[in-house]
């Protein structure tokens, strides 16, 4: 069952993305040029979708999960040197190719061989990061 509704909503996720224009790469990237033809209409998507998770966060905190286990607990927010990074990187892709992880995999089926390149290196990043993790915590200076 838990299968069932994880699909579902990946489902709806997806559908989501492309109803919204998140997996148009023109319209990422005319939302990303604030100094040049910036299209706004991208930033009604996020605040669309960061409203209703912020009631979602409120009206679960005291409840469980219908299909069972729990919830997971609030992260306290910290800005460490992965988080910065990450940011860093995960904008940098978006900018250059106009996807972020989410809308590059509902572009799979239709996005053509970039999408296909896009997916491809952000699973080779992926494998790659644990080993560049340790290798910069190694370099960083103890605090």
């Amino acid at each position: 069952m838990r299968n069932l509704f994880s699909a579902l909503s990946g489902i709806l996720f997806g559908v989501g993305l492309m109803l919204s224009g998140m997996t148009d790469t023109d319209k990422v990237r005319g939302f990303l040029d604030i100094f040049g033809a910036w299209d706004p209409t991208l930033m009604f998507v996020m605040g669309a979708a960061l409203i209703p998770m912020a009631l979602a966060w409120l009206w679960a905190e005291k409840r469980s999960p219908v299909l069972g286990g729990n919830f997971p607990a609030r992260s306290e927010p910290e800005i460490t040197r992965p988080l910065v990074l990450g940011s860093i990187l995960f904008g940098a892709g978006w900018g250059l190719a106009g996807l972020c992880p989410g809308p590059a995999i509902a572009s799979l089926g239709f996005g053509g061989t970039g999408v296909w390149i896009f997916g491809i290196s952000m699973l080779g990043g992926m494998a790659l990061a644990p080993a560049l993790r340790v290798r910069l915590d190694a370099m960083a200076p103890s605090s």
